[in-house]
C-alpha cells in the first residue's frame, strides 16, 4: 500500500510548487520619447481583488497591553474553497476571528484584503487574506521592529507545497501535498483524473493526523484509515477503522 504524500523519484507525472507567476516585459526604446506620467487611477475604497469590503477590528487586553487586530471582510455570503483547512472568519457573536472549523456566514463574514495586528501602536503581524484564505507576504516582527518570521502563500497553501498533474498542461490536478518550512503541514488531496477526491487528510509535523478517507473513482466511500491525533503519539499505530465495498455496504467496522 502506497503512503499518501510521498513522492514517486521515478514517477513521470510533472510536479510544480504554488507559485503565482508574474512576467514582466523589460524592453529598452529604440528611441528616446519624452516621458508624460500617467494620471493614477483612484483605488476604490474598500475594495479587494475586485471585491467590496467593510471594516472591522477586534480589540483584546488593558493598559500597555492593549492588542488590536484591524482586518476587511466580505460584505456577502461567498463559496469557500473546499480544499484549504484555514480559513479565517470574524464572528459577529464572539466578536473574534475564528480559524477553520465550520465558517457560519450567517453570523460571520470571511476575511479579505489586508490585515494588521498592533500591540502599543507596533504592528506586529501583517498581511493580507484572499476570501478567508492566507495570500502573499505575512510578516510577523518584534517590539523593536525587527523582523521575526516570514511566509509567503498563495490562496491559502504556502509557497514551498508540491502540487502534480497527470500533464504537462496543467488541467488535471493529480496530488497536492501541503509543506511549510519543509516539513508536511495542512491538508492532503489525491485526485482521480476525474477529479474526484481519491484520498484526503491531514498533516501537523511532518505526520498524518486524524482520519484519512480513501474513495472509490465512483465517489463512493473506501475505508476510513484512523491516525492519532497528536502527531507526536508514538504508541498509536494506525488501523483501518472502516471499510465499504463499491456499492455503499459496510464491509468491515474495527470496534
Amino acid at each position: 500500500m502506497w503512503a499518501q504524500g510521498d513522492i514517486d523519484p521515478n514517477s513521470t507525472d510533472e510536479q510544480f510548487t504554488i507559485s503565482s507567476p508574474v512576467t514582466i516585459d523589460l524592453k529598452e526604446d529604440e528611441e528616446e520619447e519624452e516621458f508624460v506620467e500617467p494620471k493614477k487611477k483612484k483605488r476604490k475604497k474598500k475594495v479587494f481583488y475586485g471585491i467590496k469590503t467593510r471594516k472591522g477590528y477586534t480589540r483584546e487586553g488593558y493598559g500597555n497591553r492593549v492588542t488590536y487586530e484591524l482586518f476587511y471582510m466580505l460584505k456577502d455570503p461567498i463559496e469557500l474553497d473546499p480544499y484549504v483547512r484555514d480559513i479565517y472568519w470574524y464572528d459577529f457573536r464572539r466578536k473574534e476571528i475564528r480559524i477553520g472549523g465550520k465558517v457560519d456566514q450567517k453570523y460571520g463574514a470571511v476575511l479579505h484584503g489586508p490585515y494588521k495586528k498592533v500591540r502599543n501602536d507596533q504592528v506586529i503581524v501583517e498581511g493580507i487574506f484572499f476570501k478567508g484564505m492566507k495570500h502573499g507576504r505575512w510578516i510577523q516582527l518584534d517590539k523593536d521592529d525587527l523582523l521575526v518570521d516570514k511566509e509567503k502563500y498563495y490562496k491559502g497553501w504556502p509557497k514551498e507545497s508540491l502540487v502534480r498533474y497527470y500533464s504537462r498542461e496543467q488541467e488535471k490536478m493529480k496530488e497536492i501535498i501541503p509543506v511549510e518550512y519543509g516539513e508536511k503541514e495542512g491538508n492532503y488531496f489525491y485526485f482521480y483524473e476525474s477529479g474526484k477526491v481519491g484520498v484526503k487528510g491531514e498533516y501537523h509535523w511532518d505526520r498524518p493526523v486524524g482520519d484519512w478517507y480513501e474513495y472509490y473513482p465512483s465517489g463512493r466511500r473506501k475505508k476510513v484509515i484512523r491516525y492519532p491525533k497528536d502527531p507526536f503519539e508514538e504508541d498509536f499505530n494506525p488501523y483501518i477503522w472502516k471499510e465499504w465495498d463499491p456499492q455503499g455496504r459496510l464491509v468491515y467496522e474495527r470496534r
